[in-house]
């Protein structure tokens, strides 16, 4: 029988299993997911992580993830970049969605290719997170649209016309005049180091 002890657990394989396959299984999958022998236990551990606020019951009997489901510890203090400091985990939790994305209607997240932000810590490969129909200000890192053309560069002024800069020297600067439209401004940064 599952002890509320082992709910950690089960929640981590929980976790892991939604990562691989972005969805929960149903209950007889289940028994080999969360190592368990019956359906009655499983049903308990779901009921207990429900409770918990991590799992929320559809109105057609599916199981499904809730936004606590997504949360990861936070360590009670920062990493420096200079010499080494212990740290731990605090038990607090943070969810990335949450602490990244105010707008979650207005925000998008796009793939970078080319490495003419390299200068700016933005490199091939990362994924923007790009919040719409936000005033963009000189000094912003916005997604820009030049004759139907997207760009990623920082917005300046010279000489009262708004300019795109790049943060690589091989590369212009670029001074679309009324052709520039501006998608939305950069609030966000993923990058995978395991690829």
């Amino acid at each position: 029988m599952p002890r509320p002890s082992d709910d950690t657990a089960y929640l981590t394989r929980l976790q892991d299993y939604y990562a691989q396959w972005r969805s929960l299984p149903a209950y007889e999958p289940l028994q080999a997911v969360l190592g368990l022998v019956s359906r009655a236990g499983v049903a308990k551990v779901l009921k207990r992580l429900r409770d918990a606020g991590f799992l929320h019951r559809t109105p057609d009997g599916r199981w499904t993830p809730t936004a606590r489901f997504f949360e990861r510890p936070l360590a009670d203090a920062p990493v420096p970049a200079g010499l080494p400091a212990l740290s731990g985990d605090s038990g607090e939790t943070c969810s990335i969605d949450a602490w990244l994305i105010q707008h979650p209607s207005r925000t998008v997240l796009i793939p970078v290719t080319g490495d003419s932000m390299i200068e700016a810590g933005i490199h091939p490969g990362d994924r923007v997170v790009v919040e719409r129909d936000t005033p963009a200000r000189p000094g912003d890192v916005v997604v820009a649209v030049v004759d139907g053309e997207f760009t990623l560069k920082t917005l300046a002024v010279e000489n009262g016309a708004a300019v795109l800069k790049p943060a690589n020297p091989a590369y212009p600067i670029l001074r679309p005049g009324d052709r520039l439209q501006i998608f939305g401004i950069v609030v966000g940064l993923l990058r995978n180091y395991r690829r």
